[in-house]
């Protein structure tokens, strides 16, 4: 099993303390109302919400997969961070083990925030990934927290 990983920042003009609440804390339902066709709902399947929390997440219509298990690996509150893997899907195809995701949001000089994200690809015995396979996950995600930001732009007490 080989590991790939990728790191990525997006910056934004929310301030961060909002920025983690929207992201992690409330992502579970304003997501699916924000991009339905991208994920069409978030279902707790064992635990409270926090460390070992296991969740499927089911994605909208067209959409390349169908659904996804997500476990809660590491929740602060305090300090804007969130880890979680997906540890079951057609998302992992016969090509990944997991894949995890290390999320820290940072307060920016300007009062905004910026999202780092480290994703690991675990991969199974020798499978090869793409960039282009890696660059479409980037993509998606990067698509997903600019459209929560424009949400909480047009929606200053969401």
């Amino acid at each position: 099993m080989g590991a790939i990983t990728y790191d990525m920042e997006i910056p934004s003009p929310i301030p961060a303390p909002r920025m983690f609440k929207a992201f992690v804390l409330d992502a579970d339902t304003l997501i699916p109302k924000i991009l339905p066709q991208a994920i069409k709902s978030v279902e707790i399947l064992e635990g409270d919400g926090g460390v070992g929390t296991i969740k499927l997440t089911t994605f909208g219509e067209g959409y390349v997969h169908k659904c996804v298990k997500n476990r809660v690996d590491a929740i602060d509150k305090e300090n804007f961070t969130y880890s979680y893997s997906v540890i079951e899907g057609d998302a992992l195809a016969d090509v990944f083990e997991s894949i995890s995701y290390h999320i820290k949001i940072v307060p920016a000089p300007d009062g905004g925030s910026i999202c780092k994200n480290r994703s690991i690809y675990n991969t199974k015995g020798d499978a090869q990934v793409t960039e282009e396979q890696i660059k479409s996950g980037k993509e998606k995600a990067s698509s997903i927290f600019k459209a929560l930001e424009a949400y909480l732009l047009a929606n200053p007490d969401a």
